[in-house]
């Protein structure tokens, strides 16, 4: 694969685990760690809850692929998208030149159990998610690298995705 590893972006479903195993992947590189949601909240101000119920999922999206771009930009990053973002064409082409990217994966019966504490504070769980997920699954599937974390714990998810940009960066 010819791909500059300059970051690694973890993608996938609500509730995959991309921001806890995105921690533990970027403490074992000695890199930085970003959650995109996070990061929308600090440059906002606001929590997405509110952005989509004041402005809609629109304005978020624009706001999100701005997010994208910037952290794209940077370098020895562990990225945790949010569940949408590579849905979007140009930010999946824009991660996908960044570096790794791998998807999560997770079955739906796993997914509404890690899922069903957060509906709350997840906008899109107030919708039919399983509609969502399977929306959205063909786009998860044709990225690169799948890893299923369906009854498996963070660090050992951690540890295959440091194996695998081992791998290829020899």
């Amino acid at each position: 694969m010819d791909i500059e590893i300059r970051n690694i972006v973890l993608a996938g479903f609500m509730g995959t685990g991309k921001t806890t195993v995105g921690s533990l992947v970027a403490d074992a590189l000695g890199w930085s760690f970003v959650d995109a949601d996070d990061e929308i909240e600090r440059r906002t101000g606001r929590i997405i809850a509110d952005i989509f119920e004041q402005d809609g999922e629109t304005a978020f999206r624009q706001i999100e692929s701005a997010v994208c771009m910037s952290l794209a930009a940077r370098t020895k990053v562990v990225i945790a998208t949010g569940g949408g973002m590579l849905i979007d064409e140009g930010n999946r082409t824009i991660l996908l030149a960044s570096g790794l990217v791998i998807c999560l994966t997770g079955t739906t019966d796993e997914l509404e159990k890690r899922l069903a504490p957060e509906a709350d504070v997840r906008p899109l769980l107030r919708t039919d998610w399983k509609a969502l997920y399977a929306a959205r699954k063909p786009v998860y599937d044709s990225l690169p690298f799948q890893i299923d974390t369906t009854g498996r714990t963070p660090p050992d998810i951690a540890l295959e995705i440091v194996n695998l940009w081992r791998n290829l960066s020899l």
